[in-house]
């Protein structure tokens, strides 16, 4: 089981599945950037509007925490392509 697959199963085991099924959780191999930045958002959103338990504000913030890994490492990959397209391109002009 992945690290990411295994803590969403510690957060419906924490919380129970009906508190992750409810707070639409998805798992994060299946998420894009543009997913994951919608759904942080709105997380965001909820946590500032309040009006959760505290099981469900502990467990938006996690899945806030995890989402907010998931944009970061998208960005990161994002940045080391481009990298490598302008090293390959500046090699080219070298030749």
């Amino acid at each position: 089981m992945s690290a990411r697959a295994g803590l969403l199963a510690l957060v419906a085991r924490w919380f129970g599945a009906a508190v992750a099924a409810r707070l639409g959780f998805l798992p994060m191999t299946e998420i894009g950037y543009e997913a994951a930045r919608a759904e942080l958002a709105d997380i965001v959103r909820k946590l500032e509007t309040g009006g959760q338990s505290l099981e469900e504000s502990l467990a938006l913030w996690q899945r806030g925490e995890e989402l907010a890994d998931t944009c970061q490492r998208w960005l990161d990959g994002a940045t080391a392509r481009l990298d490598e397209a302008i090293a390959a391109r500046d090699a080219d002009a070298e030749d």
